[in-house]
């Protein structure tokens, strides 16, 4: 465990900016990921004050009679400082064939598959996902079950292109989804959806 100190009052109001600093400033050995500074990307995912976020849009706290603790994501292999180990998560995620099938045997890219307004509208708060794993690395039966259940982000990016009108490969997507694991080691605990 290692303590820093950050002058707030010469630092930006995110975590990320404290992260910055004390890798500009103070050690520069200090490893995590980051990229937008947007809270778009999820590459700065990471375990703030008990909460799996992202740095980049997690305010400092101003209080100076407590410390803010920071951890990698739990559960998941630590490569260095705060950096998970994320090629199981990504590996689960390739699993479920994230991307439009279609059985019309037209090549992709050949034609645009229109979509209804009522039917783009049932993928809001799917595809928004950025697939930081905030959610699944706060998932009791993915600590449990990492290596076998899906976890949340991965399970709603299953039910995106399962409930998507232009793919037409639905059933055999749930087909690949019955198993003891895949789905059915949720059992509703719900910590995926406090995540910040």
């Amino acid at each position: 465990m290692q303590t820093y100190e950050v002058d707030l009052n010469t630092c930006g109001p995110m975590i990320l900016d404290a992260l910055l600093k004390i890798k500009n400033e103070i050690d520069p050995s200090l490893t995590f990921r980051r990229s937008c500074r947007e809270g778009i990307c999820g590459s700065c995912s990471m375990n703030i004050g008990g909460v799996n976020t992202l740095a980049c849009i997690s305010k400092i706290d101003t209080n100076l009679n407590k410390a803010t603790k920071i951890y990698p994501l739990p559960h998941m292999y630590v490569i260095k400082d705060l950096v998970p180990d994320m090629n199981n998560f990504y590996e689960q995620y390739r699993s479920i064939q994230p991307w439009l099938q279609r059985d019309d045997g037209l090549k992709p890219g050949d034609q645009q598959y229109l979509q209804s307004v009522d039917d783009r509208k049932k993928l809001d708060g799917l595809y928004e996902c950025i697939l930081c794993a905030c959610c699944s690395t706060s998932c009791p039966s993915y600590w449990w079950n990492g290596d076998k259940y899906l976890g949340p982000a991965v399970l709603m990016q299953a039910y995106r292109w399962i409930i998507d009108s232009r793919d037409e490969m639905s059933e055999e997507r749930l087909k690949r989804l019955r198993d003891p694991f895949s789905v059915y080691r949720c059992h509703t605990i719900m910590n995926c959806t406090k995540h910040a």
